[in-house]
């Protein structure tokens, strides 16, 4: 079966061609789509992500609070009287605050400053988030980080030591880190004190407290005696204010139905392009189809012929679209995009890559299934 499906395959080596190739600019087409939607998720759910998920597990926020890129201010008290509810470890004060920076060589933008207390800097950023410079040089006077993918936004070096201004003061990065970032602009993180300073925040508010569990205790269970004991808040487990966050933006931004309705064309423009080739293939062959059930071959057999055919093509067309995603993605990293397949998503376009392959077959399948084994030795 597989030999033979082989040497159909090389009969007619253009259609061949035609078909991998058709393959290949669908899953390339979807895999490009499905990376630019992780990176832009990956960047929405950033403020989250860039903590310190491992101490501030619960994070507290205003009760209207959807999307953690729209922090309201909370009083500053909720940090003690948190505190105190049964399962809480300890709680973290956190600052979230816009604000304008001006650079060495004149050019300004906006950027969020994101503060925490030293040492452990709950609300990020993650060491591993670190390219150059020490954590702890965040307490030096002035002492901010910045991102080495913001650099081409703002058009100035954001490299460590560099000086700036930041709402007409005086600051220094000292850490430079590299894909810490959010959906709602460029992020500078430093300690709570400047970020209240830098920002013009209020010192008896704050945007969320960040809530460490005791050890053996359920976060959920903690997550529920917050909300119970204190009105005007709301606790969050962290990872799940996290996916409250991606899905309210994905929705209210219009991007999943735009990334969605390119991957279900992509889809459907490859099912019938490799249907009609597949379909153009088996009449050119349609002779050596009815040969086979002439000497024996049953439907049953055709039909499966033609589906490892499908099959092949397949696996060869997503491995070379699949070699193509990765040079895409190597490519566009430098740039700023960056993201990763998880193996969930290789898998889930291999399936996809089947369908439409398999699928496609079943326009031959369906032609091939109605010819006579008589017909072939008709003038």
């Amino acid at each position: 079966m597989f030999s033979t499906a082989l040497k159909f395959m090389r009969y007619d080596r253009a259609k061949s061609i035609g078909i991998i190739i058709g393959i290949v600019i669908s899953v390339f087409l979807i895999g490009q789509q499905l990376g630019i939607l992780t990176f832009l998720t990956g960047m929405m759910g950033g403020l989250v992500d860039n903590s310190r998920s491992d101490i501030g597990q619960i994070w507290v926020v205003d009760n209207i609070t959807q999307n953690a890129n729209e922090l309201a201010k909370i009083d500053d008290g909720l940090v003690r009287e948190i505190r105190s509810i049964e399962g809480v470890a300890n709680t973290y004060p956190v600052v979230v605050a816009n604000a304008s920076v001006k650079f060495n060589n004149g050019k300004t933008g906006s950027v969020i400053l994101v503060g925490s207390e030293a040492p452990l800097f709950v609300a990020g950023p993650r060491r591993s988030l670190i390219q150059s410079g020490e954590l702890m040089h965040l307490n030096e006077e002035g002492g901010i980080t910045a991102e080495y993918y913001d650099e081409s936004a703002f058009n100035s070096s954001l490299a460590v030591g560099s000086r700036l201004e930041i709402n007409g003061k005086e600051a220094f990065i000292k850490v430079q880190t590299k894909n810490a970032r959010s959906f709602s602009g460029a992020l500078m993180y430093t300690t709570l004190s400047k970020a209240r300073f830098y920002g013009g925040f209020p010192e008896n508010k704050i945007s969320t407290v960040a809530v460490q569990v005791k050890l053996g205790y359920d976060i959920k269970k903690v997550v529920d005696n917050i909300n119970k004991t204190i009105y005007g808040v709301r606790a969050w487990d962290a990872q799940v204010l996290k996916s409250e966050t991606v899905s309210y933006l994905t929705i209210s931004s219009n991007i999943g139905t735009s990334v969605g309705s390119l991957v279900v064309f992509a889809i459907i423009s490859g099912f019938f392009i490799i249907g009609l080739t597949l379909y153009s293939s088996a009449l050119d062959r349609i002779k050596d189809y009815g040969t086979l059930k002439a000497i024996g071959a049953t439907n049953g057999y055709v039909r499966k012929l033609i589906l490892t055919q499908s099959f092949l093509f397949a696996i060869v067309g997503f491995a070379l679209a699949f070699l193509l995603l990765q040079l895409f993605r190597i490519g566009v990293q430098e740039a700023g995009l960056v993201f990763h397949y998880s193996p969930i998503q290789l898998f889930a376009m291999f399936l996809i890559t089947v369908f439409i392959s398999v699928g496609g077959s079943l326009f031959a399948i369906k032609k091939i299934n109605s010819v006579e084994p008589a017909s072939v030795f008709r003038g």
